[in-house]
């Protein structure tokens, strides 16, 4: 792909790779339906069929192959005509609605296929080991561009998940849900530990939910979900979470869980502020969505999410949506990530909260993540792993004060002085901004610069 004069950077090339992959996968999954349904239709018309126009080697290459991409596939496929209960036609004109050929070269549409077809996604091992070079792609994207945003490290949505714990039979919704991580992540949890029968599969896969705004992240995450056994993810839908009223959100729409890294450091489209409460009226996204979260829950519904420091110590309208989380919510739990968590995409520090709906915080522990020794933040290079949770894991169902934890009263959280403050220093480690070197305070200081720059750059396009 990068011989291809037409495709610039790694997010196109992903773009343009994923909707091949799509629909190899689509073609494999029909192949089985096929074998178990007789008299199985396809809702894509065959001469679009993946096996008819891609499974040949030898087949259209060049010139030809282009046109029919071009002139016949995306333009028959964003036409789709289906039936209103199609899921599965629904899906794929959905995909297609906004995806685009970006590669110029026929002949290098056809060798990019050729290495696609060498995998079959119907034999386990094949789809094993595709499902970790997909991660590893999914991981790529957290470097393209402004891409990055949707990609949040495996290792902290595993932790989330598995603090959170869904159960079979609960809703579980990312309304922010990226290339469908925290889903992916909850789905095998909830599999691996609780579907011994096909009705309990059955089960789990109509209750997991999820919406994104941007087309290439939905198509990752659709394509991610059918790749971890959801032969036809309808429930992940495509949409801005935002722009619906909130009280039009009704008991319909509430979920048992809640796991999701709503985006950060940017700004809805003008007007979206007035579909919420005058107190709560904000632009910045991340505050949004919290209020949202906070209203979707169920009466005992349970949340797991990324926020930025900026929420824990920012007044005005960040300061009523504090007051409104603890005052609905038990806000038990706040672990203080490292550094470099969303190293290269946001420098901003970054926290988890665990809440529950239903009852006030009396009291909420914080717990500081220490950074492995020697290191001084996270990077793409080395990123947050697994194990460097465990000592929370630990120490989580058995809490007691330590060097990386303490408790603070709701209390002193909600007095004068602190007006919902919720951004506490460790009172029993070193403090982070204590004896550094001058080396790693212009490293923090050209951290900040660039965040700046990245949120001027973002201004500039709203106006």
């Amino acid at each position: 792909m990068r011989k291809d004069q037409g495709v610039d950077g790694d997010a196109q090339r992903l773009s343009q790779l994923v909707w091949m992959l799509f629909l190899k996968i689509i073609d494999d999954q029909e192949k089985q339906s096929e074998l178990v349904q007789p008299g199985y239709r396809s809702p894509i018309p065959d001469e679009l069929r993946w096996r008819n126009w891609a499974a040949d080697a030898e087949g259209l290459t060049g010139d030809d192959l282009l046109d029919f991409v071009n002139e016949k596939l995306f333009r028959s496929l964003k036409a789709l005509d289906v039936r209103h209960d199609d899921t599965l036609g629904l899906l794929v004109k959905e995909v297609f609605s906004d995806t685009y050929n970006y590669m110029k070269s026929g002949t290098l549409i056809r060798q990019v296929v050729n290495v696609i077809n060498e995998i079959d996604f119907n034999k386990k091992d094949d789809r094993h080991q595709f499902n970790d070079i997909y991660e590893h792609l999914l991981k790529e994207l957290q470097s393209a561009g402004n891409y990055g945003e949707f990609y949040t490290p495996r290792a902290l949505t595993r932790f989330v998940v598995e603090m959170v714990n869904p159960k079979l039979g609960e809703i579980v919704f990312d309304p922010a849900c990226g290339t469908g991580g925290f889903l992916v992540n909850a789905l095998e949890h909830i599999r691996y530990a609780q579907v011994n029968t096909t009705d309990d599969e059955k089960i789990l896969r109509q209750s997991i939910r999820g919406m994104e705004l941007k087309q290439l992240p939905f198509t990752l995450a659709i394509t991610n979900l059918i790749l971890h056994g959801i032969d036809a993810p309808d429930q992940i839908t495509r949409g801005d979470a935002l722009s619906k009223p909130l009280r039009e959100y009704g008991p319909k729409d509430r979920v048992d869980v809640i796991v999701a890294n709503p985006p950060f450091g940017g700004f809805v489209k003008d007007g979206t502020e007035a579909n919420f409460p005058h107190e709560f009226r904000t632009r910045e996204t991340a505050d949004l969505f919290l209020v949202l979260f906070i209203h979707l829950l169920k009466p005992t519904g349970r949340a797991g999410i990324v926020l930025p420091d900026g929420t824990l110590f920012g007044e005005g309208v960040k300061t009523a949506i504090k007051r409104k989380l603890l005052e609905e919510c038990n806000l038990h739990t706040i672990v203080r990530l490292p550094p470099g968590v969303f190293s290269p995409y946001a420098g901003v520090n970054t926290n988890l909260l665990f809440f529950e709906k239903g009852n006030p915080t009396k009291e909420i522990w914080y717990y500081e993540l220490p950074l492995p020794e020697g290191m001084k933040q996270y990077t793409k290079g080395r990123p947050i792993r697994s194990e460097e949770f465990e000592s929370v894991k630990q120490w989580w169902n058995n809490r007691t004060e330590n060097e990386h934890a303490w408790k603070v009263p709701v209390v002193e959280i909600a007095n004068e002085q602190r007006n919902y403050n919720l951004d506490f220093k460790n009172p029993n480690g070193k403090s982070k901004d204590e004896h550094k070197e001058p080396q790693e305070v212009l490293e923090s200081i050209s951290m900040a610069e660039k965040e700046i720059t990245r949120l001027l750059g973002e201004l500039k396009e709203e106006i």
